[in-house]
């Protein structure tokens, strides 16, 4: 299935019918009065969060939806019917927006969350409604009402916990697959990976997180070079970044701290809040690398790059060095959630403030 993280859709939902002027008709009811019912409710347009789904891919070919109007009132007291509603099947991490405000309308964060993006619209009252003692026989009705039109813009930013980031062919998709379910297309050439691609890694018994694997970034990736910048909204959500660097590039006249600096450029550059998020370093390919030459080059790299930050060596091919990164990212998010759903704490100069319960 193709990955598509952007689509523009136009939604309708349906008029409210038209209410009826009628009047009861029977042999011996000279003066029967008013009957006549209001109109049906213009059908909805829901959206619902379908953990199913991974791709926008649907509404990028069909773009229009339009619920169904309601029906017009009707005599004998009878009201018209409720138009159908329209319910669209949207993945987990979809943000709606408005196309022509760019304002951020919804945002789909929990599997089987329900919204309604377009409202249809009340039916119109029937001469029923207008009864009165000095009104006998109204004459009045009303139309339905319009439905809710919205152009709107369909944004999906992956819900991961860990982004791996790194230059095309630094060995993502290789470790994605050595601690996770993912299987990526893996080849010895750059710009396999053209879409992200995410793995649920597990720890322990009801212990996991979930890793996100991105198209391979390089310098001016935030001017529009490359793929990667055009799947870099998916490492907003994460807690955690993990930069992948190969230690034993193909090239020896790479530079290999010149290439994790410019990652960490375009980062800057993208979004400061992404560049802010805490970011690990991860050497891999260290396999290639002879054992007595491993430490001085990564102190070397350490030194060179400036970094104070985690620093893990890993071969993700043998999968050296995977469990303790693993064990290391797990105990870094447990303790981001608990931190996040811990209760807010009520300041005591305020809380002479605080009603008793």
């Amino acid at each position: 299935m193709k990955f598509v993280d952007e689509a523009y859709i136009d939604v309708s939902a349906g008029d409210g019918g038209a209410g009826c002027v009628s009047f009861r008709h029977e042999k011996y009811k000279e003066f029967g009065g008013p009957n006549g019912g209001d109109g049906g409710r213009g059908g909805h347009v829901f959206a619902v969060a379908d953990e199913n789904l991974n791709t926008l891919v649907d509404f990028r070919f069909s773009r229009r939806y339009d619920a169904q109007r309601g029906q017009h009132g009707m005599g004998s007291d009878m009201f018209g019917a409720a138009g159908d509603d329209i319910t669209l099947k949207m993945p987990v991490g979809t943000i709606i927006t408005d196309a022509e405000t760019g304002e951020v309308l919804f945002e789909l964060l929990k599997p089987g969350e329900v919204i309604t993006i377009a409202k249809g619209g009340d039916g119109g009252f029937g001469n029923l409604r207008y009864k009165s003692a000095i009104n006998r026989a109204p004459r009045q009705k009303t139309p339905g009402w319009p439905g809710e039109k919205r152009n709107l813009k369909l944004e999906l930013k992956v819900l991961a916990d860990v982004g791996l980031l790194g230059m095309p062919n630094a060995g993502k998709s290789t470790l994605i697959t050595a601690v996770s379910n993912a299987r990526p297309r893996i080849a010895d050439y750059p710009f396999t990976t053209l879409h992200p691609n995410l793995g649920v890694v597990r720890v322990g018994p009801e212990q996991s997180f979930v890793v996100a694997d991105l198209p391979g970034l390089i310098e001016g990736a935030s001017e529009g070079a490359g793929l990667g910048h055009l799947f870099l909204r998916h490492l907003q959500r994460t807690r955690l970044l993990l930069h992948v660097v190969d230690m034993a590039p193909f090239d020896d006249a790479i530079d290999t701290v010149a290439q994790a600096k410019a990652i960490v450029n375009e980062l800057k550059k993208y979004d400061k809040k992404l560049f802010d998020k805490p970011r690990w370093l991860v050497l891999n390919k260290l396999d290639m690398v002879p054992l007595e030459e491993r430490a001085a080059l990564v102190k070397d790299f350490v030194k060179r790059f400036k970094y104070k930050g985690p620093v893990f060596e890993i071969s993700a091919l043998t999968r050296e060095g995977c469990e303790p990164l693993i064990k290391a990212v797990y105990q870094h998010i447990s303790a981001q959630q608990k931190i996040e759903s811990a209760p807010e704490v009520i300041d005591p100069r305020f809380a002479a403030d605080v009603d008793p319960i």
